[in-house]
């Protein structure tokens, strides 16, 4: 194990933050809060702790193995999470260290779930960074340091494998560093067309961009107590769409940029998410005409809510948990579900839902012809029983931890269907669920150690499980090496 080579990057991840912490910083200035010190002292730690561990650490070695890509990856989270905290805890904005754990966790991860009672008595500059953690954890902080950071090697994609979900990850062009440019791109460009479209609403400078941030990492961090319900109908359908855009598997807009219209409109993903969404929204659509003034308004607030649900994103118009059982049902399974691989979005991913149902539909044609050669494909391509087992794998390490953490948190004194639906929230990276942590509440009453826990459920979940099980693993910190295949 080549402990310092992780010293060493950790390290170098706080001089990073310290970067990105920058911004608030800015904006703490420009409103003139007190805010404004707690950011920068926060700055001055991450800069001379990384500075004095990467001093101390020096590695002989910068190889980069499998077991220490591993735990780069859970550690780069977690310090990020850990020290991006400080800034809350230090202006007296949130006092509780474990409470301003818990929603760094849940910024970076773009979650969403929160233990503010009183949102709008919070500064803009933390404000600022809380929606910008959605944005950086977005995309991933690891893909982040690819796109920007020279001499990073190909070698690096067993690493970002992590950060990318879904089962399948590859490169869009030969050159990793390439791929990961190329996503950002997309990505900023997306971010900059939001804000300007908002804009043109009821929006602020600033609410355009933090509503931007959250819509872009699919995270769902607001700045008013309601959400988006008191912003104009323009802003939410604005938001609605660009949820969805979000949640696509960006390889259809690489395709699209490249004009290879063709093989963006075979992405089996994209279409099934959609017909999902379509579906989804109808059904709801006519479920709560009751409840609204007309069809124009409930299918506003339909098309919302599928969309904020299904993308992770977590934004709410409407007191969704007094909906019918047939609404509130559909959301609970787009909560499971989740959007398209190679997105900002959490969830299973729709990728897997698919492989897995084919893989069930070959299994019982295989039962009643045993003597059939039987085969899944997906996206036109045969998958090997690699790929076929790590999806079933994951599903399976999916819900033994979704049951665990389940029972865990049952202890709290809250009904099973905020308990159940707080996990579900969490775990899949989507921040609000029903009852007692529904679109008008939150996690505040939860106890320091299921807020810890909760913590952990968003960890495992955006960075599917793998990761964060192997770092904790004492096999992965013996002394025998396992090298990254090239």
């Amino acid at each position: 194990m080549n402990r310092s080579l992780i010293l060493y990057f950790t390290g170098k991840l706080m001089h990073i933050e310290a970067l990105l912490l920058l911004p608030p910083l800015i904006v703490s200035a420009i409103y003139r809060e007190n805010c404004f010190f707690s950011i920068l002292t926060t700055i001055g730690i991450a800069f001379f702790l990384g500075h004095f561990i990467m001093w101390a650490a020096k590695p002989k070695d910068k190889t980069i193995y499998a077991r220490e890509g591993f735990i780069m990856v859970a550690l780069s989270w977690l310090t990020f999470s850990a020290m991006g905290a400080l800034p809350f805890v230090i202006s007296g904005e949130i006092p509780n260290y474990i409470d301003a754990f818990f929603e760094t966790v849940s910024g970076f991860t773009t979650t969403g779930a929160s233990i503010l009672t009183d949102i709008e008595a919070m500064s803009h500059g933390l404000l600022f960074w809380r929606s910008f953690t959605h944005w950086v954890g977005g995309m991933g902080i690891l893909v982040f340091i690819v796109a920007l950071l020279p001499g990073i090697s190909d070698r690096s994609i067993h690493i970002l494998k992590a950060e990318m979900p879904g089962p399948i990850m590859g490169k869009l062009v030969p050159r990793l560093k390439d791929t990961a440019k190329i996503l950002y791109l997309i990505y900023l460009g997306l971010t900059v067309i939001e804000i300007v479209l908002l804009l043109l609403g009821d929006m602020n400078l600033f609410e355009s961009i933090v509503h931007t941030f959250g819509t872009a990492g699919t995270g769902g961090f607001g700045i008013k107590a309601d959400s988006i319900a008191s912003y104009s109908p323009y802003s939410q359908w604005v938001i609605t769409v660009f949820m969805l855009i979000f949640g696509l598997n960006f390889n259809v807009y690489y395709f699209i940029l490249c004009k290879r219209f063709r093989e963006a409109g075979k992405i089996t993903e994209a279409w099934v998410f959609l017909g999902i969404v379509a579906v989804s929204t109808a059904i709801i659509t006519v479920n709560t005409l009751s409840m609204y003034s007309g069809f124009g308004e409930s299918l506003r607030y339909g098309a919302f809510q599928v969309a904020t649900i299904i993308s992770t994103t977590g934004y709410a118009t409407t007191n969704f948990d007094l909906w019918p059982s047939l609404s509130k049902s559909i959301l609970l399974v787009l909560m499971f579900m989740g959007s398209c691989a190679n997105s900002t979005a959490g969830g299973l991913k729709i990728s897997r839902v698919i492989i897995l149902f084919k893989s069930i539909k070959a299994e019982l044609h295989k039962m009643i012809h045993p003597r059939s050669v039987t085969s899944v494909k997906y996206e036109g391509k045969t998958l090997d029983d690699g790929t076929l087992n790590g999806v079933r794998n994951y599903f399976a390490l999916y819900m033994i931890i979704f049951f665990t953490t389940f029972l865990v948190i049952s202890f709290e004194p809250f009904s099973m269907e905020t308990n159940f639906t707080a996990v579900v929230a969490c775990f899949n990276n989507i921040g609000p669920g029903f009852a007692g942590v529904g679109p008008t509440s939150n996690f505040a009453d939860y106890s320091s150690f299921s807020k810890v826990i909760l913590s952990f459920a968003m960890l495992f979940g955006r960075l599917e499980i793998y990761p964060m099980l192997l770092a904790f693993a004492p096999a992965t910190w013996k002394n025998t090496k396992t090298k990254i295949i090239r």
